[in-house]
């Protein structure tokens, strides 16, 4: 599919590593040209083009929106794939880390998405791809705050896809399962046993292995190319089956 998003522009918030990464320089192996919305985004691999932005602060958002569309004189495909994590119950964060996660997971694609309308609405491929989490659909232990923003994002998603169909912008999500990416790494690193704690995980997912990022970037970039144009309001899982299989146990 070499050559399917040329002519096209894409930003990717989040896009300096994991799955944002994979998914920017996919865009841009297929001829789109890309920005990268990050917080960090420095040592970009070329052709990347990066923006400092900070999805929980408006300024920052229009800013760069903005600075992008100047760039590429058009803006054709938006990837909402800024997040952060959380764990525990809902009774071990307070109501100042709900705040935070929710601002940057859920207001934070509001707010990239606001921003971006108005040179989406101009392109005749327009498309929004929201990364949402298996933890959307799954009830995971330990992670009541950050599966509530997530089901806040497969809510958003499909209630923008309502709003923006009459105007040619499709919006869609990916679901993935427990990605083999640096923010997962780092939070292994910090369990009393990383090898057992990684050997949960994949045995979580039906397939017996993490996903990887490239995997969710392929996933991402079908549903924000034009062989996807009949698809919007959909919830794409790449989770190793963990959502839809109920396998036997291996003896």
């Amino acid at each position: 599919m070499t050559g399917d998003f040329d002519g096209m522009a894409a930003a990717v918030t989040g896009g300096a590593s994991g799955i944002g990464l994979a998914t920017a320089q996919l865009l841009a192996a297929r001829g789109a040209r890309v920005a990268v919305l990050d917080l960090t985004p420095d040592d970009l691999p070329e052709p990347l083009t990066g923006f400092r932005c900070d999805v929980a602060d408006t300024a920052s958002v229009d800013s760069a929106v903005a600075a992008v569309a100047g760039r590429f004189n058009r803006l054709d495909v938006l990837v909402n794939n800024a997040g952060i994590g959380a764990q525990g119950t809902v009774a071990d964060n307070d109501d100042v880390e709900w705040m935070r996660v929710l601002d940057v997971n859920v207001v934070g694609m509001a707010r990239v998405s606001r921003a971006a309308l108005p040179h989406l609405r101009r392109s005749d491929r327009a498309a929004i791809v929201n990364t949402c989490s298996i933890a959307a659909t799954a009830g995971l232990p330990q992670r009541a705050l950050y599966s509530a923003s997530k089901g806040a994002v497969l809510a958003l998603t499909r209630a923008m896809a309502a709003d923006h169909l009459p105007e040619g912008i499709r919006v869609n999500c990916v679901d993935p399962g427990t990605a083999d990416t640096p923010w997962v790494g780092r939070l292994l690193d910090q369990a009393d046993d990383p090898a057992a704690e990684r050997a949960a995980l994949e045995a979580r997912q039906p397939s017996g292995r993490l996903v990887t990022a490239e995997e969710v970037a392929h996933a991402i970039a079908y549903l924000a190319g034009p062989h996807a144009g009949s698809t919007t309001g959909s919830n794409l899982a790449v989770d190793g089956g963990m959502s839809g299989l109920r396998l036997r146990p291996r003896r």
